[in-house]
């Protein structure tokens, strides 16, 4: 069952979203020119945000919504983040704080994504909580592009909103997949069960 849910189905919304993919490592050359290419970079983020938007929008209106789509959107999306922040912080952009608490929380997200996927046939889709931590996060980093060196503490300030909304998905994750994680049915067990 899970192998026919994350199936590839190359529409429109999923090659964008693989376009999106290959554009992560030129963001961050981007921002490691910092700042030569600060304009250039910031372009770039702008377009694979808008790209984001763009094919959610496309898989809705066109009714080209797919299971592997609805995994693969998401994990774009932490790739693009994790990656900006990981390289935001090497040029001193922001606080260590925030590339170790995302990578952290995503590392969190993959371990159980992987546990449900394959212990327990359960894909887990980004929900509200999820889409409005990756909203804030891009506005907060958008930011960056353009904020003076002082005052520094503003940078945490402007993290607050992403981040606590990054715990409250995690915490509604949970608790809607708390029955699977304790007692869902291992695929070995279900497999069993059907030769019986």
């Amino acid at each position: 069952m899970g192998e026919k849910k994350l199936k590839f189905e190359p529409n429109v919304p999923n090659i964008l979203t693989a376009l999106r993919l290959i554009a992560v490592p030129l963001l961050a050359w981007f921002i490691w020119q910092w700042p030569t290419y600060q304009t250039v970079g910031f372009i770039t983020f702008v377009l694979i945000w808008l790209t984001d938007l763009l094919d959610g929008w496309i898989a809705r209106t066109f009714n080209c919504v797919t299971e592997f789509g609805k995994l693969f959107d998401p994990v774009v999306d932490k790739i693009f983040q994790t990656t900006t922040a990981v390289m935001m912080f090497l040029i001193g952009r922001i606080p260590v704080w925030v590339p170790i608490f995302m990578i952290i929380r995503e590392a969190i997200m993959i371990v159980g994504g992987w546990y449900l996927l394959h212990k327990r046939d359960t894909v887990v889709y980004s929900d509200i909580f999820g889409k409005a931590a990756t909203f804030f996060y891009v506005l907060a980093f958008g930011t960056l592009f353009w904020l003076p060196d002082d005052p520094r503490w503003f940078r945490d300030v402007i993290f607050t909103v992403p981040t606590t909304l990054s715990v409250a998905a995690t915490i509604n994750y949970a608790c809607k997949n708390r029955h699977n994680f304790l007692f869902g049915k291992t695929k070995k067990k279900e497999e069993t069960e059907a030769k019986e």
